[in-house]
This record gives C-alpha cells, sequence and structure tokens, in this order.
C-alpha cells in the first residue's frame, strides 16, 4: 500500500509540475521557446503590417500621385527636351505635386504667342534651367505669367507679353538652342537669363560629365569645345548619348528591388523621402561630417578616376579632390582656383558672350536675373557673375537683395524641403523684373515712371 501510495504521489506530482521550466526535459523547453518566439514573431509582423497597410491606404487616399514623370525627346539641334503635348508630374513627397503639360514647343508654359503678335507686343523671354521650367507650380504660378498679370495692371501701356523656355539640369551653353530655335522666332525686346549657383559648372563639360554621367563629346545637350589653342566653340548634342554613358559599377541585387518599390508602393516612395530629407537636415546641422548625400561624392569620385583615364582630360583635374573639396562649390575658394572650376568660370563667361551677340544682333536687351541662392554683394557666388556680367555691360537683376529690401528672408523662397522657388519665390522673382522695368521702360519704347 505505501509503495502504491508513493508512485501515486510521484505520477501527481509530475501531473501538476510537467510545465515547471525546471521539471521539463531539454528539447521541451527548446520547443515551448521556440513557439514562443514564432507567436511573437507572427503577431510582430501582423502587427507591423498593419500600420505599414494603414500608411500605405492613407497615402493613396490624401496623395494625388507618387511618382513624377520626364517625357522627353531628343532634336539634333537642340538635345534632350521634353515631348511636344505631354502631361509632366511632379512631386518629392512633401511640398508639391503638380502635374502640368507642355506646350507645342515642348516647354512647361502656354502655348506660345503668334510671332507677329509677340513682335505687336513688348515681349519677354525668359530662358534658364529648372527654376525657369519650373515643375513645381502650377503654369500660372509661374513667375513670367505672374510678370504679365502685374505689368497689366502697373504698365499696361507697354502692352508686355512673355514666354519661357526651360528644362531641368542645363546651363547656359545648353539653352542657347533655346533661344536660336525656339525664342527668337517671338521677336523679344528683352531677354532674360535666368542664372543659379550650379550654372558655373554646368557650363563646364567636365564638371557636367561628373554630375550627369555623360562623356564629354557625347552630352545630350550642347556643350563647349576647346582646342589646344585656347579657342572655343559651340559643339552640338550628341544623338548617341545613351552609348556613352559611365560604366561604374554593377550595383546590388537589392538596388532594383529597392526602386520596384519605390516605385509600386506609396509608402516606401515616402520613407525614401524622408530618409533623404533626414540626411539633408543632419549635413545642415553638421552633424553628419561626411559631407555627402547618397550617390554623391563617391559617385562622383568614380568618374572622376575614369574622367583622368581619358587623354582630353587626364590634367584637368589636377588640384581637384571631388571627395574632400566638392564638384559644385566654387565659394569654398577665395583667390585661386582649381583649373577645373577656373575653366568652369571662363565656360560661363563664353557663353554670355554668346548670348549678348545674340541680342544686340536681334536687337533685344539682355540682363541676367540672378535667383536668391546666388546671394547678393559680398557674396562669391554673385560677385564671380556680376564681375562676368559687368564686363560685358550685362545688368544683373538681383533677387535676394529685393527680397531683403522687403523685409522679408531669403529662405521664404522656396519650398521647406527642395531648394526651388516656391509660389512666393516666383512672385518675388516678377516683382523684381517689374521693378527693373519700370526703371527701364525703354527697353518696351515707353517713357520713365516714377
Amino acid at each position: 500500500m505505501e509503495t502504491e501510495r508513493l508512485f501515486r504521489n510521484q505520477a501527481d506530482y509530475s501531473q501538476q509540475h510537467k510545465e515547471d521550466p525546471e521539471y521539463m526535459t531539454p528539447p521541451s523547453r527548446i520547443r515551448r521557446g521556440l513557439r514562443w518566439i514564432g507567436w511573437n514573431v507572427l503577431w510582430l509582423s501582423v502587427g507591423l503590417m498593419s500600420v505599414v497597410g494603414s500608411v500605405e491606404v492613407y497615402l493613396r487616399v490624401t496623395t494625388p500621385f507618387m511618382s513624377s514623370s520626364n517625357p522627353t525627346r531628343f532634336l539634333p539641334k537642340v538635345g534632350l527636351i521634353l515631348n511636344r503635348n505631354a502631361e509632366v508630374r511632379s512631386t518629392h513627397q512633401l511640398d508639391y505635386w503638380t502635374i502640368s503639360r507642355t506646350n507645342s514647343f515642348g516647354f512647361l508654359d502656354r502655348e506660345p504667342p503668334n510671332p507677329e503678335w509677340a513682335m505687336a507686343s513688348c515681349h519677354i523671354t525668359m530662358i534658364g534651367d529648372s527654376f525657369v521650367e519650373a515643375r513645381h507650380v502650377p503654369i500660372a504660378e509661374k513667375f513670367h505669367v505672374q510678370l504679365e498679370a502685374l505689368a497689366s495692371r502697373h504698365l499696361p501701356r507697354l502692352n508686355i507679353t512673355t514666354s519661357a523656355f526651360g528644362y531641368i539640369g542645363t546651363s547656359q551653353i545648353a539653352q542657347l538652342p533655346y533661344y536660336d530655335e525656339f525664342a527668337r522666332h517671338l521677336h523679344p525686346k528683352l531677354l532674360v537669363l535666368v542664372f543659379v549657383p550650379n550654372d558655373f559648372s554646368g557650363n563646364s563639360p567636365t564638371l557636367s560629365a561628373l554630375t550627369q554621367g555623360f562623356d564629354p563629346h557625347h552630352s545630350p545637350f550642347t556643350t563647349v569645345a576647346k582646342d589646344e589653342n585656347g579657342i572655343m566653340t559651340v559643339r552640338p548634342p550628341s544623338p548617341d548619348f545613351k552609348t556613352f554613358r559611365f560604366q561604374l559599377y554593377d550595383y546590388p541585387w537589392f538596388v532594383p528591388v529597392k526602386d520596384w518599390l519605390v516605385q509600386k508602393f506609396y509608402f516606401a516612395a515616402w520613407m525614401k523621402t524622408m530618409m533623404f530629407q533626414e540626411r539633408l537636415k543632419r549635413l545642415l546641422l553638421g552633424i553628419d561630417k561626411s559631407g555627402s548625400l547618397p550617390l554623391n561624392r563617391s559617385y562622383i569620385t568614380a568618374k572622376a578616376e575614369l574622367l583622368r583615364r581619358h587623354p582630353d582630360y587626364a590634367t584637368r583635374l589636377d588640384g581637384w579632390n571631388p571627395t574632400t573639396q566638392g564638384h559644385l562649390d566654387i565659394t569654398a575658394y577665395e583667390k585661386k582656383l582649381p583649373f577645373v572650376l577656373e575653366e568652369a568660370v571662363e565656360f560661363t563667361a563664353f557663353a554670355l558672350d554668346q548670348f549678348k551677340d545674340r541680342a544686340v544682333r536681334d536687337g533685344a536687351a539682355l540682363v541676367i536675373l540672378s535667383i536668391h541662392r546666388m546671394g547678393t554683394r559680398g557674396h562669391p557666388l554673385y560677385d564671380r557673375l556680376s564681375t562676368l556680367a559687368d564686363a560685358r555691360g550685362i545688368p544683373v537683376i538681383d533677387q535676394h537683395d529685393y527680397i531683403l529690401r522687403q523685409s522679408a528672408d531669403p529662405a521664404e523662397a522656396n519650398w521647406a524641403h527642395d531648394g526651388h522657388w516656391n509660389p512666393t519665390g516666383h512672385r518675388w522673382a516678377a516683382e523684381a523684373l517689374l521693378e527693373y522695368l519700370k526703371q527701364h521702360p525703354e527697353i518696351c519704347g515707353g517713357a520713365a515712371t516714377r
């Protein structure tokens, strides 16, 4: 009886404590641990997917569209421009979502006026890069359209009409065909070149190759050719530019996957934008000491090494280090510029000469609108531009100074997360031009006004 009671007590004890970890055998504990981990991972995954799914649904409901579009074509005398009468969408998921249509010329503007009508008016033509193209605002809010409206109220006797020819990523050399092939036929009384900080480097085939990835001799845009005697000529766009793009390295397998996610899902596109903006903020605050944005310095450095192997460019990059000195910032040098940057300023001067010659030939006045990010007198960028312009008798309209005279902050001229003009920046540009026209009504055949 005692033995039977003892075994029964042991069986009861075993039944009561079979879930006790100290009593369990090691395999049982492992299985239980794995089940616990599995269930927690499952619930965590379900929760995370629910959050991501909810954000995706929210973004799809509240966001007009997910990605930008850039429908382009290549013209032998012009290079890359937008398709005619095409829809162009632009966004960076934070500040703006715009949908505009190009005109019959292939520029984001209203349909150009009839040449006879333009000639009968005081027609003003704007030429530039993304600031003139202005994908970031509706066409009705662009500075040249606002200028036309302001002039109709304040200078009605001048009968001012406007047009704009701009494409992203171009500088003055690449913009020459915009005048020759399109704007010249409108007989402008005033030609406005909109100048931005990266125009100096953009006029250099070498630096453009580094930033855009095209072989300097095979660019999709008009460039400058310089022979051994220092004689500069205009080189037309290359139709085979795609064949001569830099091939640096194969991307890891996850890059195409990431790109696919960004193209298909609003949440992925939003996350990419937020990560970029966070990196930019850390750079501006000095928290990130690397001094580069994604695919910036390391990518530029790799392309610079390829260029140094080219016989025509082996020595052009001497004295310049893209890793430590940057590829666009000529303000980092107080006196002597490295050769490639000095050459970029020289090419910019050549481009201004080309526009000056055309304006004189066609009887048009020529001015430069220096955007707010160029700074004002005393800033290295503005002073370099002003020196070139003064030597050629080209007036410079200083938007930065105009904004300061309105007791406003120039930083308010661009989007919070993008350096391009917002509607306020476009308005200030229009007002600065209107002020210049009031001071120089003779451009339109008018008398001086107070």
